[in-house]
């Protein structure tokens, strides 16, 4: 969903910039604007004295303008931040063989990876994510183990069985992954 808000307002904000910049490049080379062109030659002016005067002396205009100008900015902000911070990868490209490829939702891989590395002896709790590029996913596993587990038998589980699975699953040449292990707190008895 992100990527396509993202296209379209990119596409909107590039169609704005590129026929605005056309048209004032046409009129200050001296194409006759049309009649409601705010601007009639290379001579005139972006805003003229009485445009930027006329609400001078009204008290609701500049507080009117940073309010507008400060949603724009948060606005703008919230967009950058949502672009560069990505959580998960939407969507693997899978080698069908044919040259073309599929495309395999991000988000069942990794509940297929999280549901079988979960299933494991010892394991409390998992959580998978993927993260990298579509055509080279990377995963991120946290292991909640439980006390008695060894970690090096769980890590060798995870990655000869769910790692291994999922790599063959999604036809990828390679599946890197980050894992993180945790153990449960252990729960004393109490004797009384």
């Amino acid at each position: 969903m992100l990527r396509i808000v993202n296209r379209v307002l990119l596409g909107l904000a590039g169609l704005v910039l590129v026929v605005a910049g056309g048209a004032v490049l046409a009129v200050g080379l001296g194409v006759d604007p049309p009649s409601w062109w705010p601007h009639h030659g290379p001579a005139d002016v972006l805003l003229s004295d009485t445009e930027r005067t006329r609400w001078h002396d009204s008290g609701w205009w500049w507080p009117a303008v940073i309010a507008v100008l400060a949603f724009l900015v948060l606005l703008a902000l919230w967009w950058l931040t949502a672009v560069l911070r990505r959580h998960r990868l939407a969507e693997v490209l899978v080698d069908t063989g044919d040259g073309e490829g599929a495309l395999l939702r991000g988000r069942a891989l990794e509940d297929v990876l999280t549901a079988e590395a979960a299933r494991s002896d010892g394991v409390e709790r998992a959580h998978a994510r993927l993260t990298g590029r579509r055509s080279a996913p990377e995963a991120r596993v946290r292991l909640r183990l439980q006390p008695h587990v060894n970690p090096g038998e769980a890590l060798h589980t995870l990655t000869t069985e769910a790692l291994a699975h999922a790599q063959h699953s999604a036809g990828l040449a390679e599946l890197p992954a980050e894992v993180r292990l945790r153990a449960a707190k252990h729960r004393a008895e109490r004797v009384s």
